[in-house]
């Protein structure tokens, strides 16, 4: 307990004045006896509030609180001070005006049960001053010193330390101290100078105010979460939403969920999916059953701790066996999970009926299992399976809801991924029919084409080629792309291919036929309109559309919004057509015009659709030089190797991001 000799004690009268003055007040504040008494306690405390704390004060006998006080040297001190009422021999009343400083435990002379309980917290609490010292910390704070060195007495977070990157903190606490609006659970990971230690820390911070109502200071509070369980979930549930789907391929999203459920939470992770979910895989009821069991799922996705998947009875692919008592179907029936935290495998359980599961759990020491339904709007997909071997803790309910929650988005998007399957399988069934399969240039020229579909999310779209002979020898060309993707833009395409074939057969010019065309598709849009009068489905199309007389050797080409056509030269010199392009079909402006060029022998005409030159990463004009490059590459190859070489050559291995129509023409 402190006594009078070691507390600063000051008197102040009720006018303000210094009156009595102790050695440990000489110590605290540096002014001698002599150089105070009977001055203003204004030279002391900050603000200069010490002659008003009996306006403030007088109808009470005791008062404390948080204050700064001025040292003689001019440095600021926080403090705590508390004030009792005193009665002087002449009954004059005055104030008795204890002062401790921050530093020295402010908080336990306020409240002496507190100081041990903050002492021993295992929360770090800390004290900074208007200057962002720390001039208070307890024991918690002190072993956070080495990832956060400002835990310590004295130490400014405005001083730099090597590896101490503090301007957020700064920015908060100042934030704090101007507003005075606390700042709660502002998390930051730190990381000690020599980076072989890193804490997550989540601090909450609130504004010290003076017994004048003045901010004095920040106290701030803070919780390691390294080792939370709850923020690893948390974590593990934001790492989901960015890995488990991230393409519409059902595999995929089976074998993401796998992954990242192991080793966060278990040793072994697999994901069946039911057949209906991989359409083109083997049917199950053609495989024969055992003695007991039948299978039931595909292996979709699988993972383990160990290399080699030594608890895995079915590789990747392979159908799953189960039998017909057991979790699996269970859960398949129930659409509820299994829980099971303590894994039976003695005698008399669902294991006699699967010697081969039996044997694995044994021999892996699985002890742990958790089996939660794949379901997605109504349907059962799948099952994913959660065992524990090596981590020797059992599953908790926790885990369980967590491992729920990771079916569940791992579903959706599973369910996502089947239905884009089915429909851009569906989508490229009728493309195959609707466009040709035996393409001839007749006795003009010699064709080759080929079509690759989009690797990406959007789906097949509406591109298409032609080639038409025609009764007078002549032959038409054409290569177009029917805006949107999927089912309708499909269906659009078959229509425009037919309308074109007919209009070609009736000989009319390449630009009066793309007028007819254009007013075509206004009139079938118009048919399609919903109630309001607008087009269910906006519908337009580019396309280029070219007509060839060997007898003359004349093309004659129109084009409506298309990417030019290119001519390769038999001497491999590549020239990019530009007639004269009008609309879109289906903008209803109906104004096209047609340009004539001569072609020699072996001259090669190359129609394309803008998936072969456009990428996200550079515009037309780059993707047009760069086909030039590559057509120029490919010209002397056989005509049936040309359009594979050029696609190649433009998209690599990794797929286009739009619909490639190719057609190439030689002229003979």
């Amino acid at each position: 307990m402190a006594t009078p000799e070691s507390m600063p004690v000051i008197v102040i009268d009720t006018d303000g004045t210094v009156i009595g003055w102790t050695p440990a007040a000489e110590r605290l504040l540096g002014y001698r006896a002599a150089e105070i008494l009977n001055r203003s306690g204004a030279l002391l405390l900050m603000p200069e509030r010490a002659a008003s704390w009996d306006a403030m004060y007088g109808g009470q006998e005791r008062w404390s609180g948080f204050a700064e006080a001025r040292h003689r040297d001019g440095a600021r001190i926080l403090v705590y001070v508390e004030g009792s009422r005193l009665i002087m021999p002449d009954e004059k009343a005055a104030w008795l005006v204890a002062v401790t400083p921050a530093a020295a435990g402010a908080l336990g002379r306020a409240c002496s049960w507190l100081e041990p309980l903050l002492t021993r917290s295992p929360v770090a609490v800390a004290i900074w001053d208007r200057d962002l010292r720390c001039v208070w910390l307890n024991t918690a704070a002190q072993r956070l010193s080495t990832v956060f060195p400002h835990y310590q007495l004295g130490r400014s977070l405005a001083e730099p330390l090597p590896g101490a990157d503090t301007e957020a903190a700064k920015e908060a606490m100042r934030k704090v101290l101007t507003s005075g609006v606390p700042q709660l659970d502002r998390e930051a990971r730190w990381s000690s100078p020599d980076q072989r230690e890193d804490r997550t820390l989540s601090t909450s911070l609130f504004r010290l105010d003076g017994v004048d109502g003045r901010p004095l200071g920040v106290c701030t509070v803070a919780i390691d979460i390294s080792h939370s369980r709850s923020r690893d979930r948390f974590a593990l549930l934001r790492e989901a939403s960015v890995r488990i789907g991230s393409t519409l391929d059902v595999r995929k999203t089976a074998q993401e969920l796998a992954d990242l459920a192991v080793p966060a939470l278990a040793d072994y992770v697999t994901v069946d999916l039911a057949e209906s979910v991989l359409p083109d895989t083997e049917p199950l009821q053609r495989l024969a059953a055992t003695e007991v069991s039948i299978p039931v799922f595909r292996r979709a996705g699988l993972a383990s701790v160990h290399e080699g998947m030594p608890e895995a009875l079915w590789p990747l692919g392979q159908a799953v066996f189960v039998p017909p008592s057991s979790p699996f179907t269970e859960v398949l029936s129930s659409g509820r999970a299994h829980f099971e935290p303590v894994l039976d495998s003695s005698p008399g359980t669902w294991l006699d009926q699967d010697p081969d599961r039996a044997r694995i759990i044994q021999g892996t020491g699985m002890h742990s299992l958790i089996i939660v339904p794949l379901r997605a709007r109504g349907d059962i997909l799948g099952v994913a399976v959660f065992v524990r071997h090596d981590n020797p803790e059992p599953f908790t309910r926790d885990d369980l809801v967590l491992a729920e929650e990771l079916g569940a988005r791992a579903a959706l998007s599973l369910d996502n991924a089947r239905q884009y399957t089915r429909e851009r399988t569906a989508v490229l069934a009728l493309q195959r029919n609707l466009l040709p399969r035996n393409l001839t240039g007749g006795d003009a020229v010699e064709v080759v084409s080929q079509y690759l579909p989009a690797g990406v999310h959007d789906g097949v779209g509406g591109d298409w080629f032609d080639a038409i002979p025609l009764p007078d020898g002549r032959v038409a060309l054409v290569v177009g792309d029917v805006t949107g993707h999927g089912i309708n833009a499909a269906a659009t395409m078959g229509r425009l291919r037919t309308a074109m074939r007919t209009l070609t057969y009736l000989g009319l010019p390449p630009d009066e036929l793309l007028a007819h065309l254009d007013d075509l598709l206004v009139r079938l849009a118009e048919e399609d309109a919903g109630p309001d009068g607008f087009p269910l489905d906006a519908v337009g199309a580019t396309c280029v559309y070219a007509v060839y007389d060997p007898v003359i050797r004349r093309c004659t080409i129109a084009g409506a919004g298309h990417p030019p056509p290119a001519i390769v030269m038999p001497s491999g010199e590549v020239t990019f057509l530009r007639p004269p392009s009008g609309t879109p079909i289906g903008v209803g402006l109906g104004s096209y015009r047609s340009l004539d060029l001569e072609l020699a022998e072996g001259s090669l005409i190359v129609f394309y659709t803008d998936g072969l030159i456009e990428t996200r990463e550079a515009d037309i004009e780059a993707g047009i030089d760069r086909l030039g490059t590559a057509l120029s590459r490919a010209a002397a190859l056989p005509l049936e190797n040309v359009c594979a070489a050029v696609i190649r050559s433009m998209v690599g291995d990794t797929g286009s991001e739009d619909d490639i129509a190719l057609l190439v023409a030689r002229v003979l």
